[in-house]
């Protein structure tokens, strides 16, 4: 992921949801619907998250030490999972326990244009936001579908946005039915399922980010396309015949651990093998750029050992 494009996508989201929670905080102070406080509460909570993500991109940049040797990559996945529990814990559980005391006393609304005119407001601004996490994630998401964009998405931060933007459009749209049947029905009641539906969507959305977000945090491998670029670049043909084991890691969104045993030929001299080391990890930073962590040790290829697959008792991609 590009980082100038996560920024944009946050920056755009973050300026609608500070303008958005005014307008809608405004709203519930003139007709006191509960589907615009929980709907405020969401939206001070999306600028949190928004601010988090903004937090975990900058601490990723420091540079590696001692302490930390392959860097601070992984800070984003940390903050992408905060933001996944802000969510369900500020957003999500708040707009549950909302809906259910309105709908346990309900009320009718007062100044009822203060709501639907906040909610089209909003309703513009989000889509404003959601159309620019759209724009800045088409641009890497090639032919994948939005759901497995979501899913194989190295960089937490244009998924986050993305759902988090898709969850607020229809979190309006619900409250928008719930004031609406509010006012033709005059039952206080259609406003509390409104809210309750909003929370139910809000937890929906951040059970589905912590999940994602913990399997990067655990750790995940380059992507298939990825994996064959990396193998083909190994092997030359001449000293390197052919990738033994190899195993990769993203130490970040934007860097890439790579493992690899590999394969020489027997009578090959100590400078021939350097040499070829040398130039395979030369090839590979040219096809999968952010492959900045190589290691590759050389072996002979033993077609019994070799198919018993790597040991993980030694170092990775040994035998």
């Amino acid at each position: 992921m590009s980082a100038s494009g996560g920024t944009k996508a946050i920056v755009a989201a973050l300026g609608a949801n500070l303008a958005i929670a005014a307008a809608k905080f405004v709203a519930f102070a003139f007709s006191g619907s509960s589907s615009m406080l929980a709907e405020g509460v969401h939206s001070i909570a999306d600028s949190g998250n928004q601010g988090l993500l903004l937090l975990g991109g900058k601490k990723a940049k420091r540079a590696a030490t001692e302490e930390h040797p392959f860097g601070y990559g992984r800070e984003r996945y940390i903050y992408g999972f905060l933001v996944s529990i802000v969510l369900f814990t500020i957003g999500g559980v708040f707009a549950l326990y909302e809906g259910y005391e309105k709908i346990h006393d309900p009320h009718p609304l007062e100044a009822w244009y203060w709501p639907i005119g906040v909610l089209v407001f909003a309703v513009i601004a989000e889509g404003f936001s959601f159309r620019t996490a759209i724009k800045e994630s088409n641009e890497l998401r090639g032919k994948q579908t939005w759901a497995q964009f979501v899913r194989r998405a190295k960089a937490p931060e244009l998924p986050v946005v993305l759902l988090e933007d898709f969850g607020a459009l229809v979190g309006l749209v619900l409250a928008l039915g719930g004031v609406g049947l509010t006012l033709l029905t005059g039952n206080g009641i259609w406003d509390g399922i409104g809210t309750m539906c909003i929370g139910a969507l809000l937890v929906l959305i951040a059970l589905v980010l912590a999940a994602e977000t913990k399997s990067l945090l655990l750790g995940e491998a380059a992507g298939p396309e990825q994996v064959a670029m990396i193998r083909a670049a190994v092997v030359d043909g001449d000293v390197v015949t052919r990738v033994i084991h190899m195993r990769t890691l993203h130490l970040g969104p934007e860097e890439l651990l790579v493992a690899a045993k590999i394969a020489v030929r027997h009578d090959d001299t100590a400078v021939q093998i350097a040499d070829a080391i040398n130039a395979a990890e030369a090839r590979i930073r040219e096809a999968v750029p952010i492959a900045r962590v190589i290691y590759l040790e050389p072996d002979i290829y033993h077609e019994a050992t070799a198919a018993k697959g790597p040991d993980p008792t030694k170092t990775p991609g040994g035998h």
